[in-house]
């Protein structure tokens, strides 16, 4: 079975001989290729030239064949940048965008929706790009963006904050100035996914990377509503994956927001939300990523015990809890793939 098949299987729930193997930010620093070639590029020039893009987002399939899916190598901060609020990277480490967002004044000044197509045509470009060379190959294909709450605590914070509170203090204080700038970053996105969808992914992941940081009785109106109306927005079946880091109270809600796969974080015992979830639902996790940095054998012995924990339920996606570190070592990766694809 070609790797796009047995993906697109496992997202629709179909037993399989074994589970399919992605990692979230595979291509990355701890690859010698990918360092190579930062040498030259930045990383903004590398996601805003399709070839480049393309050239990044394929390295960790050249040197481990068995991983099944792609995903394009990007950012999530692409879409306040499209809307007109430009993002950096901070010398000291994090994100630093070009403002923060302060009044209603300026949020109502972002770009409409319909700006996004044109202003990101280098991320259809290099989808495409892929595309070709993942037909030939037979790997899927993975877009993804970030969520509306996730963009949000960026532009609110004007970059990386401890505990983004600009974002929820707006939430609470000024509900109307919140709503219109999720309605804003929502139909941004809606048009962007469909954007990736025409260009040939085969599925989009959403990252909802600080859903976590929100008040349990909070994370629907502040998050999920607005994932609910991105995967609604979709074309109907499209597959939509959505990672919410901390947020496992939240599973059930989550389960019903019309997603076809629920990523989970490493601290969240794998077989127990496997059973919690509705049978026709796709789980993906959740090796904690600290243990990239170990061993190749204590990687075997815990991916190991991850697959055994759900063998025989399927619909398993394997994947880490979290992205691969810089950190990581290539033979404790390589340890992980051989683990995967051998498993019976």
């Amino acid at each position: 079975m070609k790797s796009r098949d047995r993906f697109l299987a496992a997202l629709a729930c179909r037993p399989l001989e074994r589970p399919p193997l992605w990692v979230m930010r595979q291509a990355g620093r701890y690859l010698p290729e990918y360092r190579a070639l930062k040498a030259k590029s930045s990383f903004l020039e590398m996601v805003k030239t399709p070839a480049l893009a393309a050239e990044v987002t394929l390295q960790p399939l050249k040197r481990f064949p068995g991983l099944d899916a792609a995903i394009l190598f990007s950012d999530i901060l692409v879409i306040p940048e499209a809307l007109g609020q430009p993002y950096a990277f901070r010398e000291t480490g994090g994100i630093q965008m070009a403002y923060r967002l302060e009044t209603r004044a300026q949020i109502d000044a972002l770009a409409p929706a319909e700006a996004v197509p044109e202003r990101l045509a280098y991320v259809g470009d290099a989808l495409r790009l892929l595309k070709k060379e993942v037909a030939a190959t037979g790997h899927a294909l993975l877009g993804f963006g970030g969520s509306p709450w996730t963009l949000a605590t960026y532009m609110l914070e004007g970059g990386s904050s401890d505990d983004f509170a600009r974002a929820k203090l707006l939430f609470h204080t000024d509900r109307p100035a919140f709503d219109a700038l999720l309605e804003k970053l929502t139909a941004a996105l809606v048009s962007y996914f469909r954007m990736q969808i025409a260009a040939g992914a085969d599925a989009i992941q959403i990252f909802d990377s600080w859903g976590g940081i929100l008040a349990g009785p909070d994370y629907e109106a502040a998050s999920l509503t607005w994932i609910r109306r991105i995967v609604a927005a979709l074309p109907p079946g499209f597959p939509v994956i959505l990672y919410a880091k901390g947020t496992a109270p939240h599973l059930a809600a989550q389960a019903a927001s019309g997603v076809r796969a629920i990523s989970v974080d490493w601290t969240c015992d794998l077989a127990t939300v496997r059973a919690a979830l509705p049978a026709g639902l796709a789980l993906q996790g959740n090796l904690d990523p600290v243990l990239m940095t170990t061993t190749p054998e204590i990687v075997r012995a815990q991916a190991t015990r991850l697959l055994e924990s759900v063998r025989g339920r399927p619909g398993h996606i394997f994947n880490l809890g979290h992205g691969i570190t810089p950190d990581a070592k290539i033979e404790c990766m390589q340890a992980l793939v051989d683990t995967v694809t051998t498993f019976r």
